[in-house]
């Protein structure tokens, strides 16, 4: 091999080994910090890149990407002095890599630390029974300290999440009790509901039932009031029509004749039996004086016939 031929290899790979040095590939969603003789050059966004030899150098690499961080368990104490073991995750995201670079030297341990004492000075603020009830409260307050330090290091805080809140074995215990209370409070009070529902249901049954039974008692009085009332009203009817038709008859040629008849032996057939059956009478002066009985009795049918008369007219009237 010649000289010009090693000569001309040496060249190719010192010119290979500068374009490995000086050309940059980028990828998506990420930015290099670059340096010129140690200081900050150019941010290189995503794609090819030439940089001058042995002049510039990548000096950060930074990732646009959303980054989780793990807040690790700290102990925090709330505003009635229970120690409580809280831990979280953390979303944050570049936005600035030059900031990133030069406005801190490691901004996860940064925002890390500041997450915790800002969740600590958050939680200081509160009672344990509203720490289980406040996350987003809390969540929101670390974000906004957060946020606003990280801006000066070009670092954007998304959101922070509390993953878990661990109180002590004795609160936990109380608190298990306390809600065991709470828990048969509700069921008493439920129950006493139910009982109260049930005797009111009850009253309601009876109230019914007592008025179905007067509304009843009421109908029957009323049906058997007509039905008296019916009862008297045929009888009076029919007394009346009886009355009718003997004024009718006696008011007939003969009648006067026929009732003396039948007067006159209705007395003798009574008087008869009434010395069958008793021992003892009492009989009038005139006993034999039939014919002045006979005159009695007609005189009170006459009078009963003008009342008869009477009656008929007033129920014409009426009818």
């Amino acid at each position: 091999m010649t000289t010009g031929t090693i000569a001309l290899l040496i060249i190719i790979a010192a010119i290979i080994i500068l374009l490995l040095k000086t050309a940059v590939i980028v990828p998506q969603r990420s930015e290099f910090v670059v340096e010129r003789l140690g200081k900050y050059r150019t941010t290189l966004g995503a794609g090819f890149h030439i940089l001058l030899p042995f002049l510039d150098r990548v000096a950060y690499k930074r990732s646009l990407k959303e980054e989780p961080l793990d807040i690790s368990a700290q102990t925090c104490i709330t505003a009635d002095n229970v120690t409580l073991e809280v831990d979280g995750v953390l979303y944050l995201q570049v936005i600035n890599a030059k900031l990133s670079a030069y406005g801190i030297d490691n901004y996860h341990f940064a925002t890390a630390q500041l997450a915790q004492t800002s969740l600590r000075s958050a939680i200081g603020k509160i009672s344990l029974d509203n720490t289980f009830e406040a996350r987003e409260s809390l969540n929101g307050q670390v974000v906004a300290a957060l946020d606003e330090a990280a801006s000066n290091w070009g670092v954007k805080v998304l959101r922070y999440e509390i993953r878990d809140i661990q109180p002590p074995r004795t609160v936990l215990e109380a608190m298990e009790k306390q809600m065991k209370a709470e828990r048969e409070k509700r069921a008493e009070i439920a129950r006493s509901e139910g009982e109260k529902q049930a005797t009111l249901n009850r009253a309601e049954g009876d109230r019914g039932e007592a008025i179905f039974l007067s509304e009843g008692e009421k109908m029957k009085r009323i049906n058997e009031a007509e039905g008296k009332a019916q009862e008297i009203l045929m009888v009076a009817k029919a007394t009346a029509e009886g009355v009718r038709l003997v004024a009718e008859v006696l008011a007939s040629p003969g009648g006067i004749e026929a009732a003396n008849l039948e007067v006159a032996q209705n007395y003798i057939n009574q008087f008869g039996k009434l010395a069958q059956t008793a021992n003892t009478m009492i009989i009038p002066a005139n006993v034999a004086d039939v014919s002045s009985m006979i005159a009695t009795a007609m005189a009170t049918i006459k009078k009963t016939q003008e009342h008869a008369t009477s009656a008929e007219k007033t129920n014409v009237r009426f009818e």
